[in-house]
């Protein structure tokens, strides 16, 4: 019904900038609150920027003055600029989406991630 597809990660220096992308697709009736997650090997998913469907973003304190995530109603797609990039942000990026489907029921659905890895 709901379906995301990130792009943009890759292998990046420490201090260097990557852009992600998420581009949603499906029949929905409503799409609300979208974000971005991370989960590194051996922790939880952990919540890193969401945006609000009248654009009120929310960021883990730990990305905060380096991640921007913005979202395009029209292209329904959400991306996260991120710099200043350290070790600590290598994960798996997923991106998430809080819709209303044709039966008037609330779901999320998950993208099947992207992998971001900073070294040197």
């Amino acid at each position: 019904q709901v379906h995301l597809v990130e792009s943009g990660g890759g292998l990046v220096q420490p201090g260097g900038s990557l852009r992600l992308s998420c581009a949603v697709s499906g029949m929905f009736l409503g799409l609300y609150t979208m974000g971005w997650y991370r989960q590194a090997p051996g922790k939880q998913r952990e919540m890193v920027a969401v945006i609000s469907s009248g654009g009120t973003t929310d960021y883990a304190d730990s990305v905060k003055g380096r991640f921007t995530i913005s979202r395009d109603n029209a292209k329904v797609t959400v991306d996260l600029q991120m710099t200043s990039l350290n070790p600590e942000d290598t994960a798996a990026y997923y991106c998430n989406t809080d819709t209303l489907d044709r039966n008037g029921r609330r779901r999320n659905d998950w993208g099947q991630g992207t992998q971001v890895t900073v070294s040197a």
